[in-house]
Protein backbone atom coordinates (compact mmCIF):
# COMPACT_ATOMS: atom_id res chain seq x y z
CA UNK A 1 0.00 0.00 0.00
CA UNK A 2 1.13 3.54 -0.77
CA UNK A 3 -0.17 6.95 -0.04
CA UNK A 4 0.94 10.59 -1.25
CA UNK A 5 0.86 12.73 1.48
CA UNK A 6 1.25 16.22 -0.48
CA UNK A 7 2.61 18.15 -3.63
CA UNK A 8 5.48 20.94 -3.20
CA UNK A 9 3.29 23.45 -4.82
CA UNK A 10 1.25 23.39 -2.17
CA UNK A 11 1.78 26.87 0.39
CA UNK A 12 3.41 25.91 4.14
CA UNK A 13 5.16 22.83 2.62
CA UNK A 14 7.96 20.95 4.95
CA UNK A 15 10.47 21.37 2.55
CA UNK A 16 13.15 23.70 2.78
CA UNK A 17 15.34 24.73 -0.01
CA UNK A 18 18.11 26.80 0.76
CA UNK A 19 19.43 29.79 -1.54
CA UNK A 20 23.01 29.20 -1.10
CA UNK A 21 24.94 25.75 -0.85
CA UNK A 22 28.60 26.98 -0.36
CA UNK A 23 31.64 25.42 -1.32
CA UNK A 24 31.03 21.84 -3.45
CA UNK A 25 33.65 19.54 -4.00
CA UNK A 26 30.80 16.29 -3.85
CA UNK A 27 27.57 17.39 -5.01
CA UNK A 28 24.88 16.17 -2.63
CA UNK A 29 21.14 16.12 -3.05
CA UNK A 30 19.01 17.72 -0.32
CA UNK A 31 18.13 15.93 2.33
CA UNK A 32 14.97 13.64 3.10
CA UNK A 33 13.67 14.21 6.41
CA UNK A 34 11.35 11.66 8.18
CA UNK A 35 8.15 12.46 9.44
CA UNK A 36 7.26 12.05 13.02
CA UNK A 37 6.05 8.81 13.80
CA UNK A 38 4.51 7.48 17.01
CA UNK A 39 4.29 3.41 16.72
CA UNK A 40 2.08 2.71 19.53
CA UNK A 41 -1.18 3.63 18.08
CA UNK A 42 -0.35 0.70 15.00
CA UNK A 43 1.68 -1.76 17.07
CA UNK A 44 0.61 -1.45 20.63
CA UNK A 45 -1.53 -4.64 20.39
CA UNK A 46 1.06 -6.24 18.60
CA UNK A 47 4.05 -5.84 20.47
CA UNK A 48 5.27 -4.84 23.88
CA UNK A 49 5.31 -1.75 25.37
CA UNK A 50 9.02 -1.47 25.67
CA UNK A 51 9.79 -2.23 22.49
CA UNK A 52 6.81 -0.11 21.03
CA UNK A 53 8.47 2.52 23.22
CA UNK A 54 12.12 1.92 21.97
CA UNK A 55 11.05 2.23 18.14
CA UNK A 56 9.39 5.04 18.73
CA UNK A 57 12.25 7.12 20.63
CA UNK A 58 14.95 5.78 18.43
CA UNK A 59 12.76 7.20 14.91
CA UNK A 60 11.72 10.20 17.34
CA UNK A 61 15.90 10.95 17.48
CA UNK A 62 16.36 10.34 14.19
CA UNK A 63 13.39 13.10 13.29
CA UNK A 64 14.86 15.63 15.35
CA UNK A 65 18.21 15.10 14.00
CA UNK A 66 17.64 15.24 10.82
CA UNK A 67 15.03 18.13 11.07
CA UNK A 68 17.94 20.07 12.25
CA UNK A 69 20.92 18.88 10.06
CA UNK A 70 18.76 19.76 7.07
CA UNK A 71 18.84 22.99 6.68
CA UNK A 72 22.84 22.93 6.93
CA UNK A 73 23.44 19.81 5.52
CA UNK A 74 24.59 21.03 2.34
CA UNK A 75 26.94 23.81 3.02
CA UNK A 76 30.36 23.44 3.26
CA UNK A 77 30.77 24.44 6.91
CA UNK A 78 29.58 22.62 9.81
CA UNK A 79 26.90 24.29 11.94
CA UNK A 80 26.93 23.87 15.55
CA UNK A 81 23.03 23.69 16.59
CA UNK A 82 22.17 24.39 20.14
CA UNK A 83 18.80 23.19 20.58
CA UNK A 84 18.43 19.60 21.62
CA UNK A 85 21.81 19.47 22.96
CA UNK A 86 22.96 20.16 18.76
CA UNK A 87 23.92 17.35 16.49
CA UNK A 88 26.69 16.59 13.86
CA UNK A 89 26.28 14.60 10.42
CA UNK A 90 28.54 12.34 13.16
CA UNK A 91 25.38 12.24 15.18
CA UNK A 92 22.71 11.80 13.08
CA UNK A 93 24.46 8.73 11.37
CA UNK A 94 24.25 6.90 15.15
CA UNK A 95 21.26 7.86 15.55
CA UNK A 96 20.50 6.09 12.39
CA UNK A 97 23.23 3.27 13.13
CA UNK A 98 21.52 2.45 16.36
CA UNK A 99 17.80 2.74 14.89
CA UNK A 100 18.86 0.54 12.27
CA UNK A 101 18.42 -2.96 14.17
CA UNK A 102 15.60 -2.45 16.13
CA UNK A 103 13.87 -1.79 12.77
CA UNK A 104 14.65 -4.25 11.06
CA UNK A 105 12.91 -6.73 13.28
CA UNK A 106 9.64 -5.76 11.42
CA UNK A 107 11.41 -7.04 8.69
CA UNK A 108 12.22 -10.25 9.31
CA UNK A 109 11.27 -13.32 6.82
CA UNK A 110 7.19 -13.87 8.05
CA UNK A 111 6.91 -10.88 9.67
CA UNK A 112 3.06 -10.18 9.84
CA UNK A 113 4.07 -6.75 10.62
CA UNK A 114 6.07 -5.10 7.19
CA UNK A 115 3.15 -3.46 6.00
CA UNK A 116 1.46 -2.51 9.40
CA UNK A 117 3.52 0.95 9.87
CA UNK A 118 2.94 3.74 7.66
CA UNK A 119 6.19 5.82 7.30
CA UNK A 120 6.42 9.05 5.83
CA UNK A 121 9.39 11.22 4.43
CA UNK A 122 9.70 14.39 3.02
CA UNK A 123 11.12 14.35 -0.29
CA UNK A 124 14.02 16.71 -1.79
CA UNK A 125 13.82 16.06 -5.62
CA UNK A 126 10.34 14.57 -6.32
CA UNK A 127 7.88 16.79 -7.22
CA UNK A 128 5.78 15.08 -4.61
CA UNK A 129 6.48 16.37 -1.36
CA UNK A 130 5.96 14.06 0.79
CA UNK A 131 5.48 10.14 0.14
CA UNK A 132 4.22 7.65 2.87
CA UNK A 133 4.22 4.13 2.14
CA UNK A 134 2.94 1.34 4.58
CA UNK A 135 6.39 -0.69 4.35
CA UNK A 136 9.09 -0.99 7.09
CA UNK A 137 11.35 -2.04 3.99
CA UNK A 138 10.60 1.52 2.67
CA UNK A 139 11.89 2.95 5.87
CA UNK A 140 14.92 0.43 5.58
CA UNK A 141 15.57 2.04 2.06
CA UNK A 142 14.93 5.50 3.21
CA UNK A 143 17.50 4.94 5.91
CA UNK A 144 20.20 3.23 3.66
CA UNK A 145 20.02 6.43 1.58
CA UNK A 146 19.79 9.20 4.50
CA UNK A 147 23.50 7.21 5.55
CA UNK A 148 24.63 7.40 1.55
CA UNK A 149 23.96 11.38 1.55
CA UNK A 150 25.73 11.85 4.88
CA UNK A 151 28.50 10.06 3.63
CA UNK A 152 28.60 12.09 0.34
CA UNK A 153 28.42 15.07 2.81
CA UNK A 154 31.29 13.97 5.02
CA UNK A 155 33.50 13.48 1.23
CA UNK A 156 32.17 17.07 0.66
CA UNK A 157 33.90 18.31 4.01
CA UNK A 158 36.92 16.82 3.61
CA UNK A 159 37.84 17.80 -0.08
CA UNK A 160 36.98 21.73 1.12
CA UNK A 161 40.42 23.04 0.89
CA UNK A 162 41.67 24.60 4.21
CA UNK A 163 44.10 27.33 5.56
CA UNK A 164 47.25 25.50 6.34
CA UNK A 165 49.40 25.25 8.83
CA UNK A 166 52.30 27.56 6.90
CA UNK A 167 49.69 30.16 6.18
CA UNK A 168 49.64 29.63 2.51
CA UNK A 169 47.15 29.29 0.02
CA UNK A 170 44.17 26.69 1.08
CA UNK A 171 44.76 23.08 0.17
CA UNK A 172 43.56 19.77 0.87
CA UNK A 173 45.80 17.25 3.04
CA UNK A 174 46.82 13.70 1.39
CA UNK A 175 45.53 12.20 4.49
CA UNK A 176 41.76 13.93 3.96
CA UNK A 177 41.99 12.78 0.17
CA UNK A 178 42.26 9.06 1.34
CA UNK A 179 39.83 9.81 4.12
CA UNK A 180 37.43 10.62 1.32
CA UNK A 181 38.06 8.08 -0.66
CA UNK A 182 37.39 5.58 1.97
CA UNK A 183 33.97 7.80 2.61
CA UNK A 184 32.55 7.82 -0.71
CA UNK A 185 33.17 3.95 -1.33
CA UNK A 186 30.97 3.50 2.35
CA UNK A 187 28.27 5.77 0.08
CA UNK A 188 28.61 3.72 -3.07
CA UNK A 189 28.15 0.89 -0.88
CA UNK A 190 24.81 2.13 1.05
CA UNK A 191 23.61 2.94 -2.40
CA UNK A 192 24.12 -0.53 -4.13
CA UNK A 193 23.14 -2.72 -1.48
CA UNK A 194 19.77 -0.51 -1.54
CA UNK A 195 19.30 -1.13 -5.40
CA UNK A 196 20.52 -5.04 -5.63
CA UNK A 197 18.66 -5.95 -2.24
CA UNK A 198 16.53 -3.69 -0.45
CA UNK A 199 14.02 -2.65 -3.61
CA UNK A 200 13.16 -5.91 -4.63
CA UNK A 201 11.87 -6.73 -0.98
CA UNK A 202 9.34 -3.95 -1.88
CA UNK A 203 5.57 -4.93 -3.41
CA UNK A 204 5.09 -3.90 -6.86
CA UNK A 205 2.67 -1.38 -5.65
CA UNK A 206 5.55 0.38 -3.48
CA UNK A 207 7.74 0.35 -5.91
CA UNK A 208 5.44 2.20 -8.10
CA UNK A 209 5.19 4.92 -4.99
CA UNK A 210 8.64 5.30 -4.39
CA UNK A 211 9.81 9.37 -4.97
CA UNK A 212 12.93 9.91 -7.69
CA UNK A 213 14.77 10.08 -4.91
CA UNK A 214 14.77 6.66 -4.45
CA UNK A 215 14.22 5.85 -8.09
CA UNK A 216 16.68 2.63 -9.16
CA UNK A 217 18.09 5.49 -11.73
CA UNK A 218 18.64 7.91 -9.16
CA UNK A 219 20.46 5.51 -6.62
CA UNK A 220 22.43 4.18 -9.29
CA UNK A 221 23.56 7.84 -10.76
CA UNK A 222 24.36 8.64 -6.68
CA UNK A 223 27.12 5.33 -6.53
CA UNK A 224 28.55 5.92 -10.01
CA UNK A 225 29.51 9.43 -8.81
CA UNK A 226 30.63 8.65 -6.00
CA UNK A 227 32.66 5.83 -7.65
CA UNK A 228 33.83 8.76 -10.45
CA UNK A 229 35.23 11.40 -7.71
CA UNK A 230 36.88 8.69 -5.99
CA UNK A 231 38.60 7.51 -9.05
CA UNK A 232 39.55 11.90 -9.34
CA UNK A 233 41.07 11.97 -6.02
CA UNK A 234 43.54 8.81 -6.84
CA UNK A 235 44.36 10.37 -10.18
CA UNK A 236 45.52 13.56 -8.23
CA UNK A 237 46.97 11.27 -5.44
CA UNK A 238 49.23 10.19 -8.56
CA UNK A 239 49.75 13.62 -10.46
CA UNK A 240 51.35 14.51 -6.79
CA UNK A 241 53.21 10.77 -6.69
CA UNK A 242 56.63 11.24 -8.72
CA UNK A 243 57.29 7.24 -9.51
CA UNK A 244 53.31 7.45 -10.98
CA UNK A 245 53.73 6.75 -14.71
CA UNK A 246 51.85 8.30 -17.29
CA UNK A 247 50.47 5.15 -18.19
CA UNK A 248 49.16 4.70 -14.98
CA UNK A 249 47.49 8.77 -14.90
CA UNK A 250 46.17 7.97 -18.68
CA UNK A 251 43.88 4.68 -17.31
CA UNK A 252 42.88 6.68 -14.15
CA UNK A 253 41.98 9.36 -16.37
CA UNK A 254 40.18 6.84 -18.76
CA UNK A 255 38.71 4.73 -16.02
CA UNK A 256 37.06 8.36 -14.10
CA UNK A 257 35.47 9.21 -17.99
CA UNK A 258 33.85 5.77 -17.72
CA UNK A 259 31.90 5.80 -14.59
CA UNK A 260 30.92 9.44 -15.47
CA UNK A 261 29.85 8.08 -19.24
CA UNK A 262 27.60 5.16 -17.49
CA UNK A 263 25.29 8.16 -16.76
CA UNK A 264 24.53 7.83 -20.61
CA UNK A 265 23.19 4.79 -20.39
CA UNK A 266 20.89 5.45 -17.19
CA UNK A 267 19.62 8.79 -19.36
CA UNK A 268 17.22 6.73 -21.53
CA UNK A 269 15.91 5.09 -18.29
CA UNK A 270 14.39 5.47 -15.19
CA UNK A 271 17.46 7.69 -14.01
CA UNK A 272 18.78 11.07 -12.90
CA UNK A 273 18.18 12.51 -16.23
CA UNK A 274 14.33 12.32 -15.25
CA UNK A 275 14.29 14.24 -12.36
CA UNK A 276 12.47 16.59 -12.07
CA UNK A 277 13.68 20.01 -13.03
CA UNK A 278 11.20 22.72 -11.41
CA UNK A 279 12.88 22.74 -7.42
CA UNK A 280 16.47 23.11 -8.16
CA UNK A 281 18.14 20.00 -7.16
CA UNK A 282 17.55 17.79 -10.14
CA UNK A 283 18.94 20.41 -12.70
CA UNK A 284 21.93 21.21 -10.63
CA UNK A 285 22.62 17.53 -10.35
CA UNK A 286 22.56 17.38 -13.96
CA UNK A 287 24.53 20.25 -14.63
CA UNK A 288 27.15 18.46 -11.69
CA UNK A 289 27.33 15.52 -13.37
CA UNK A 290 28.16 17.24 -17.12
CA UNK A 291 30.59 19.17 -15.44
CA UNK A 292 32.22 16.19 -14.12
CA UNK A 293 32.04 14.12 -17.63
CA UNK A 294 33.56 17.11 -19.41
CA UNK A 295 36.70 17.50 -17.13
CA UNK A 296 37.15 13.90 -16.82
CA UNK A 297 37.06 14.22 -20.99
CA UNK A 298 40.09 16.58 -20.54
CA UNK A 299 42.32 15.02 -18.17
CA UNK A 300 42.16 11.40 -20.48
CA UNK A 301 42.75 13.60 -23.64
CA UNK A 302 45.90 15.03 -22.07
CA UNK A 303 47.35 12.06 -20.82
CA UNK A 304 46.85 10.05 -23.89
CA UNK A 305 48.01 12.83 -25.96
CA UNK A 306 51.20 12.38 -23.93
CA UNK A 307 52.19 9.13 -24.28
CA UNK A 308 50.83 9.21 -27.89
CA UNK A 309 53.39 11.89 -28.28
CA UNK A 310 56.31 9.55 -26.89
CA UNK A 311 55.89 7.94 -30.49
CA UNK A 312 58.76 9.15 -32.60
CA UNK A 313 56.77 8.78 -36.15
CA UNK A 314 55.06 11.90 -37.40
CA UNK A 315 51.66 10.25 -37.72
CA UNK A 316 51.73 9.48 -33.87
CA UNK A 317 52.53 13.11 -33.25
CA UNK A 318 50.14 14.49 -35.27
CA UNK A 319 47.31 12.24 -33.78
CA UNK A 320 49.29 13.32 -30.26
CA UNK A 321 48.44 16.94 -31.15
CA UNK A 322 44.65 16.05 -31.76
CA UNK A 323 44.23 14.50 -28.59
CA UNK A 324 45.78 17.59 -26.82
CA UNK A 325 43.52 19.95 -28.63
CA UNK A 326 40.72 18.15 -28.10
CA UNK A 327 41.67 18.62 -23.80
CA UNK A 328 42.06 22.24 -24.51
CA UNK A 329 38.84 22.39 -25.72
CA UNK A 330 36.98 19.99 -23.15
CA UNK A 331 39.07 22.43 -20.39
CA UNK A 332 37.67 25.52 -21.56
CA UNK A 333 33.74 23.34 -21.66
CA UNK A 334 34.24 22.36 -18.03
CA UNK A 335 34.79 25.67 -17.00
CA UNK A 336 31.93 26.81 -18.08
CA UNK A 337 29.95 23.82 -17.18
CA UNK A 338 31.11 24.48 -13.72
CA UNK A 339 30.11 27.92 -13.83
CA UNK A 340 26.53 27.01 -15.17
CA UNK A 341 26.41 24.56 -12.44
CA UNK A 342 27.04 27.06 -9.92
CA UNK A 343 24.84 29.67 -10.73
CA UNK A 344 21.88 27.24 -11.26
CA UNK A 345 19.60 27.30 -7.54
CA UNK A 346 20.01 26.61 -5.02
CA UNK A 347 23.65 28.97 -5.81
CA UNK A 348 27.28 27.64 -4.96
CA UNK A 349 30.73 28.44 -5.69
CA UNK A 350 33.80 26.32 -6.33
CA UNK A 351 36.67 26.05 -3.91
CA UNK A 352 40.29 27.09 -3.95
CA UNK A 353 41.48 24.91 -6.98
CA UNK A 354 43.49 21.94 -6.20
CA UNK A 355 44.47 18.26 -7.08
CA UNK A 356 43.85 17.09 -10.57
CA UNK A 357 41.83 20.47 -12.07
CA UNK A 358 44.30 22.38 -10.68
CA UNK A 359 47.24 20.48 -12.07
CA UNK A 360 45.38 20.18 -15.84
CA UNK A 361 44.32 23.93 -15.97
CA UNK A 362 47.62 25.13 -15.92
CA UNK A 363 49.56 22.02 -18.24
CA UNK A 364 46.72 21.35 -21.07
CA UNK A 365 47.07 24.87 -22.57
CA UNK A 366 51.24 25.09 -22.00
CA UNK A 367 51.81 21.54 -23.50
CA UNK A 368 49.02 22.15 -25.86
CA UNK A 369 50.61 24.75 -27.78
CA UNK A 370 54.03 23.65 -27.11
CA UNK A 371 53.09 21.21 -29.41
CA UNK A 372 50.74 22.66 -31.88
CA UNK A 373 52.73 24.35 -34.85
CA UNK A 374 49.97 25.59 -37.24
CA UNK A 375 47.51 28.02 -37.06
CA UNK A 376 44.82 26.77 -34.33
CA UNK A 377 42.43 29.83 -35.85
CA UNK A 378 41.89 26.94 -38.91
CA UNK A 379 40.45 24.47 -36.71
CA UNK A 380 37.09 24.49 -35.17
CA UNK A 381 35.83 23.20 -31.97
CA UNK A 382 33.91 20.38 -34.54
CA UNK A 383 36.55 19.69 -36.50
CA UNK A 384 39.44 19.46 -33.28
CA UNK A 385 36.98 16.84 -32.21
CA UNK A 386 36.21 14.88 -35.19
CA UNK A 387 40.16 14.01 -35.16
CA UNK A 388 40.47 13.66 -31.99
CA UNK A 389 41.82 9.92 -31.28
CA UNK A 390 39.73 7.58 -29.57
CA UNK A 391 40.47 6.78 -25.80
CA UNK A 392 41.77 3.45 -24.63
CA UNK A 393 39.05 0.83 -22.83
CA UNK A 394 39.72 -0.14 -19.37
CA UNK A 395 38.35 -2.39 -17.08
CA UNK A 396 36.71 -0.66 -13.82
CA UNK A 397 38.85 -1.42 -11.04
CA UNK A 398 37.01 0.80 -8.57
CA UNK A 399 34.31 -1.00 -6.38
CA UNK A 400 31.78 0.02 -3.52
CA UNK A 401 32.51 -1.44 -0.89
CA UNK A 402 30.65 -4.50 0.18
CA UNK A 403 27.63 -3.73 3.16
CA UNK A 404 25.59 -5.57 4.93
CA UNK A 405 22.57 -4.96 7.32
CA UNK A 406 23.40 -5.37 10.84
CA UNK A 407 22.12 -8.33 13.14
CA UNK A 408 18.45 -7.60 14.30
CA UNK A 409 18.33 -6.37 17.27
CA UNK A 410 18.13 -9.22 20.63
CA UNK A 411 15.44 -6.57 21.82
CA UNK A 412 13.41 -9.44 19.27
CA UNK A 413 14.78 -12.46 20.61
CA UNK A 414 13.12 -11.44 23.48
CA UNK A 415 9.98 -9.97 22.58
CA UNK A 416 9.65 -13.74 20.73
CA UNK A 417 10.74 -15.82 23.09
CA UNK A 418 7.55 -13.97 25.50
CA UNK A 419 5.32 -13.86 22.63
CA UNK A 420 5.95 -17.95 22.59
CA UNK A 421 5.47 -18.00 26.57
CA UNK A 422 2.40 -16.15 26.53
CA UNK A 423 1.23 -18.20 23.44
CA UNK A 424 1.68 -21.41 25.40
CA UNK A 425 0.15 -20.04 28.63
CA UNK A 426 -2.87 -19.35 26.76
CA UNK A 427 -3.57 -23.14 25.33
CA UNK A 428 -6.50 -24.50 26.82
CA UNK A 429 -6.16 -27.47 28.72
CA UNK A 430 -7.09 -30.93 27.43
CA UNK A 431 -9.61 -32.30 28.61
CA UNK A 432 -8.65 -36.31 28.98
CA UNK A 433 -11.90 -38.16 29.50
CA UNK A 434 -12.56 -41.01 31.66
CA UNK A 435 -11.55 -44.34 30.29
CA UNK A 436 -13.87 -47.29 31.06
CA UNK A 437 -12.31 -49.94 33.46
CA UNK A 438 -11.34 -52.79 31.66
CA UNK A 439 -11.77 -55.93 33.38
CA UNK A 440 -8.98 -57.64 33.40
CA UNK A 441 -9.33 -62.08 33.56
CA UNK A 442 -6.99 -63.73 35.46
Amino acid sequence: MGCIASTAKEPGGNRRWPSNIGEVSVYVPGLRIPKPLDFSQPLSDRLSRSLVERLTALRTRVVVMAGQEGPSFTRSRRKSVAQHGGSTMADLQQALEEYLPVLLGLVTEGNPLQQSVQFGWVNQQDDIEETCIFSAWYEVLSVLHLLALLSLSQANLLLIPKISTDGYQPKVSDESKRASIDVLLKAAGYLDFAVRHVIPQLSTESRRTLPVDLSVGVLQALCLQALGQSVDIQLGLAIDNTKATLAVKRRLACEMVKYWQQFQLLQAQDSIMNVPLGNGWGEKHQLFIKWKYVEAKAAAYYYHGLILDEGDTEKSHGIAVAALQAADEYLKESKKAAEAFNMASPVSRNPPAWGTMKFLSEKIPKDTSCRVHINTDLYTYEKIMETAPTLPDFALALKPDEYNLPPVDSCWVKENLNKTVQSFDRQPEVQVEQLPQVEVCN
